[in-house]
């Protein structure tokens, strides 16, 4: 009979510790449906309570939330929803459409008024922070608490892409649907090129980012989205949407947090500047330092995220089970 060496059981726990730390790549959560201006919006659900909304970006979906949605809602006695934007996810992927900036603001303003959802805390990702954003200046009434990770509340320059910069104007130009829609590189190789934590992105995380966009015609949406950055102008839509966010994001009253990674993608050390900047327009809002990470903070340490929401709510009185019980813990600001 053989034994096991010292050695060896060393190097199994290693791996079995190794092994826990990689985010689950499983969806356990129920997908539903609402019907929005007439397009099918998917969307997932967990817990009982005031809701948090989480809306992500180009080109993820609700799935993104997976490991992070369910544990907020429990930890902090809410009901967590994340919706697919339309082209994205579950969500219809129609043939015919324009997808502007402003049909997706419509289809989130639709799904808030479609499930009646009252006294919300947006939870930001991506594009879902100027579409959220843009919910909040417009109906303060109904937000109570907003949190922001890796995105963007106001025009953008060329500059802020730094190394990025050659493949995102290679994205806008007419190669743009071959690059995008024909060989889908965008999914294929920026969300896996996003993350710090190489191990995390497995084949079956990647299986279901791919999911949603089998076809060419279903990768429209997420080509728009590129075309539809505010950078340097352009286009006049989305510069003025960001415009008028950033105009208007002062008149936010209530507590707001910022996730913030480094080195970062959106938020990098030539422009976090932008962040200081709107700590003067916000000056309640706290920044947590999240560590070594890029843009898809998500798939690099979700429980982070977890816990750096559901401390923010218990701090800020936002969570029913602090309301009703528990004192706040301390939470200090980190830049």
């Amino acid at each position: 009979m053989c034994s096991v060496s010292a050695k060896e059981k060393t190097m199994d726990v290693a791996a079995e510790k190794k092994k826990a730390e990689i985010p689950s790549p499983d969806f356990p959560l129920e997908k539903k449906f609402a019907s929005i201006d007439g397009y099918r919006i998917g969307y997932v659900e967990s817990g009982k309570g005031d809701p948090v909304l989480f809306i992500h970006g180009n080109p993820t979906s609700s799935y993104l939330w997976r490991n992070i949605l369910p544990q907020v809602a429990e930890d902090t006695g809410s009901r967590g929803i994340a919706l697919d934007l339309l082209g994205f996810g579950e969500s219809d992927k129609p043939d015919v459409v324009d997808y502007s900036i402003r049909l997706h603001a419509d289809i989130i303003k639709g799904f808030i008024e479609q499930l009646d959802l009252k006294n919300l805390i947006l939870v930001l990702h991506d594009w879902g922070g100027p579409l959220g954003a843009a919910y909040a200046v417009n109906h303060p009434e109904n937000v109570r608490g907003i949190a922001f990770m890796e995105t963007f509340l106001w025009p953008l320059v060329w500059k802020d892409f730094g190394n990025y910069a050659m493949a995102f104007k290679l994205f806008r130009s007419p190669l743009g649907h071959l690059l995008i829609q024909v060989m889908n590189v965008f999914v294929n190789n920026m969300i896996s090129g996003a993350v710090l934590r190489k191990g995390n992105m497995t084949e079956e995380v990647m299986r279901h980012y791919r999911k949603p966009f089998p076809t060419i015609r279903s990768r429209r949406a997420v080509r728009a989205f590129l075309k539809l950055l505010p950078i340097e102008g352009k286009p006049l839509e989305s510069d003025a949407f960001l415009e008028d966010i950033h105009q208007r994001i002062q008149n936010i009253k209530v507590p707001a947090l910022w996730i913030k990674a480094v080195p970062g993608v959106v938020l990098s050390n030539d422009t976090e500047y932008h962040l200081y900047l709107l700590r003067g327009q916000l000056p309640q809002i706290i920044i947590k330092d999240f560590g070594p990470g890029l843009h898809y903070l998500q798939e690099e340490n979700p429980e982070k995220i977890a816990d750096f929401i559901t401390e923010w709510m218990r701090q800020s009185k936002l969570d029913r089970k602090d309301r009703e019980s528990v004192q706040p813990k301390n939470f200090r600001h980190a830049a």
